[in-house]
């Protein structure tokens, strides 16, 4: 029986279709017809609110392919999720669960071996030119650390989340950056970009790039062109920003009082930084594309654009950060354009970062070792009516004290219209998203016993659910269960 997970046949089939140009001839090479360019735009803590103010990527990219309205982060936490971008695990099952060690960070994913086994490795082995450009994991410090396995281009930095001053190990040579204008970080990724796309296809080999800036994490520094932009915009204000009244949220957001008058000029502010910030971004997307379209490469290339996880700005009175289970913290960006994906579509299903990297490489023909988790949503660009998964776990271990927004342990099962909160302190939330998409009244003493107990057996198998089991239990309908404490 084929999983929707694994690479098929049909995958094969759909790319050549796709990729193979119409005047080709049985004299090619059938090679070249099966692999794709890839390249994946991936952003820092960009929220869903904040990517509506990209132009250029939203008429190069979401208006010439397939945009994904349900994208989630499984830990919304930049080296968690950055793990899980590069072996396509949930972070129970790759152990990266903080930003710094012991709990997670570049330190910990090496010594696990993990740099052994990613998407890079997976898509080299097959023969394609791999770079890295920008940020890799929390923690690895270009003066210090040599490149990782997999990579034929690394022009990455780190120790810093500067857009000026910064250092770049450019595949063993460190390269030292000021602060003049031509320094600016995310455009001199896009140069690079630019100079790997052309190399790659005067080779004729098939390319795996992402291109990693820092934009628009704190403290999101626009390039100087994009200074002084948005000062009339006024930031979103959900009816959770500064939420009145928290009784039933956990004590840690119970005991945190309304947002001081300073705090919210200082969050919108913030905000208006994001997104002159991610306006260098945009334009790093448009040199991409047009660096792709001179090159004759447009046509066969899968081009993605994303980010490691949301952001919230002052929902459920917290002030900034993303480490929280709510849905401006989960929830990211995805577009994706490239061979056969048809133009201006949108997508509901509940698609994971633990996909990205078996996405990548059902793209290159690549079948995924068996520890994956995710799955391929190759599939879904071209059918956008496939059954797909019900459910998936959102979890958070770290204790990292810069990053306190919220109750540090949870696990947490999301579904198409809910969420089961549940802490290491005892503390549940549930919310009914159909009713209450803003998370403002915890249900939790309201829903149905029988559909509670059959939630919370779900987000316990889900704990310790590992490759195929977690596409199977999160496929799987929740029916509501009586058991003997539901019943009292």
């Amino acid at each position: 029986m084929l999983h929707p997970g694994r690479p098929i046949p049909l995958t094969l089939l759909w790319l050549l279709a796709a990729i193979a140009p119409a005047a080709a001839t049985a004299t090619e090479p059938a090679a070249s017809f099966f692999r794709p360019n890839i390249v994946l735009i991936l952003s820092d803590d960009e929220d869903l609110a904040s990517h509506a103010y990209m132009p250029k990527t939203r008429a190069l990219v979401e208006e010439q392919g397939v945009s994904f309205g349900n994208f989630f982060v499984s830990y919304s936490f930049c080296c968690p999720s950055r793990a899980t971008i590069l072996r396509g695990q949930y972070p129970h099952n790759h152990r990266i669960e903080g930003n710094e060690w012991p709990t997670g960070g570049f330190e910990k994913f090496r010594a696990l071996g993990h740099e052994s086994s990613t998407i890079a490795t997976w898509l080299h082995a097959a023969g394609y030119r791999t770079a890295l450009l920008g940020k890799y994991l929390n923690g690895y410090l270009p003066e210090r650390h040599e490149p990782a396995p997999g990579w034929d281009e690394w022009f990455v930095t780190g120790g810093t989340f500067s857009n000026y001053n910064y250092t770049i190990n450019h595949n063993g040579e460190l390269i030292r950056h000021g602060n003049a204008p031509e320094d600016y970080l995310t455009d001199v990724l896009g140069t690079e970009a630019v100079g790997i796309i052309e190399r790659a296809a005067a080779h004729e080999q098939p390319l795996f790039m992402i291109v990693a800036p820092y934009n628009p994490h704190s403290p999101a520094t626009p390039a100087p062109r994009h200074e002084g932009l948005f000062a009339d915009v006024a930031m979103p204000k959900p009816p959770s920003f500064d939420e009145p009244d928290v009784g039933d949220k956990p004590a840690a957001i119970r005991k945190t009082p309304r947002l001081a008058e300073w705090q919210k000029k200082a969050i919108e502010e913030h905000y208006r930084d994001r997104l002159r910030s991610l306006q260098s971004v945009d334009d790093t997307v448009e040199r991409i594309v047009k660096a792709l379209e001179a090159t004759g490469q447009i046509g066969r290339t899968y081009l993605v654009y994303s980010s490691d996880n949301g952001f919230h700005m002052g929902q459920h009175r917290l002030f900034v950060g993303k480490t929280t289970a709510y849905e401006e913290d989960i929830r990211a960006p995805l577009i994706v354009r490239g061979p056969g994906v048809p133009a201006g579509e949108k997508r509901d299903q509940l698609v994971l970062n633990n996909d990205l990297a078996p996405t990548f490489a059902a793209m290159a023909g690549v079948e995924p070792p068996g520890f994956v988790d995710g799955r391929s949503f190759l599939p879904l660009l071209h059918d956008g009516k496939l059954p797909w998964r019900r459910s998936f776990l959102i979890e958070r271990r770290e204790m990292e004290t810069h990053e306190i927004t919220g109750p540090a342990i949870f696990d947490a099962i999301r579904t198409a219209d809910s969420i089961l909160i549940r802490y290491g302190t005892g503390e549940t939330e549930y919310y009914d998203l159909n009713r209450d998409p803003f998370e403002l009244v915890n249900r939790i003493d309201q829903v149905d016993p029988a559909l509670l107990n059959s939630l919370t057996r779900r987000l316990a198998e889900l704990t310790s659910c590992a490759s195929y089991n977690c596409q199977e239990l999160e496929d799987q309908r929740i029916e509501p269960m009586w058991s003997p404490s539901a019943q009292k």
